[in-house]
């Protein structure tokens, strides 16, 4: 079987009411691309019965695949660990809350594969949150692009597109999902952003508040200033050809004598 088109991955934290209508929303919003797809639903240690469901789903969809961990590990990781399964050369992530629309994603895969971008992010319109996360999100997006030099007009929107070869390079450490753009853009990712839809939360409970993301995120963005004033990077110019090994020419005069 050829590698798919595109590899969605989805981390999935105690969601088993959302993950029959996430499926569908997938396939409804890709509609004619779902067919060339991977659906990667990444299980983050649930107590409920978001496996169970995951796993009917593949049975019943071949599109559909699934990863559980053995206990709860965080959203970093799981990203992670869809991300190292993916098959496809570009790499969309969304929430399974059902609050992305996967309906923006052949768009953004549009852009990915015309050349133009590397990372395709967006901006969520009309947010469906209440006052105060929309509010802390403003402040904490606008503190994370101030004290890392980032321009990125909505970081905690959660739908993307990426390139894999690039996204295999990034390291991973928790919390540094938030910053996907920023740590590719050190791999020399081209950065779009475009419009997306956003849907309330209307199963299930939010795993994220202000007060449990505060000091993590303050700590996470001084780690991200680190890693940029460390990062390595380089452009070979030129080089020479490899010579033959030793090995190589040892065996070939010793074939030539012994005849």
């Amino acid at each position: 079987m050829s590698n798919p088109r595109l590899s969605i991955v989805v981390p999935i934290k105690d969601e088993e009411d959302n993950i029959a209508p996430l499926v569908e929303a997938v396939r409804a919003g890709l509609g004619e691309l779902y067919p060339q797809c991977e659906l990667i639903l990444v299980d983050d240690g649930s107590t409920d019965a978001s496996l169970a469901r995951m796993q009917g789903a593949a049975k019943q969809d071949p599109v559909v695949r699934w990863i559980s961990f053995e206990r709860n590990c965080g959203q970093s990781a799981a990203l992670d660990a869809g991300f190292k399964a993916a098959r496809a050369d570009l790499v969309a992530m969304i929430d399974g809350d059902l609050q992305n629309d996967p309906a923006d994603l052949p768009k953004m895969l549009a852009m990915a594969e015309s050349g133009e971008c590397d990372c395709v992010c967006g901006i969520r319109q009309k947010r469906r949150d209440n006052w105060l996360r929309r509010i802390s999100s403003k402040i904490g997006n606008g503190t994370r692009n101030w004290l890392t030099h980032e321009s990125i007009k909505d970081v905690g929107c959660s739908i993307r597109v990426m390139r894999r070869e690039q996204l295999v390079r990034v390291k991973m450490f928790r919390g540094m999902h938030r910053f996907l753009p920023t740590l590719l853009r050190l791999e020399g990712a081209r950065i779009k952003e475009i419009p997306v839809r956003h849907h309330p939360r209307t199963r299930g409970k939010a795993k994220y508040g202000v007060w449990n993301r505060l000091w993590a995120g303050l700590r996470d963005i001084f780690a991200v200033r680190w890693m940029q004033s460390r990062h390595v990077g380089y452009r070979i110019k030129a080089q020479s050809d490899p010579r033959p090994s030793d090995a190589g020419s040892q065996s070939s005069s010793s074939s030539s004598s012994s005849s």
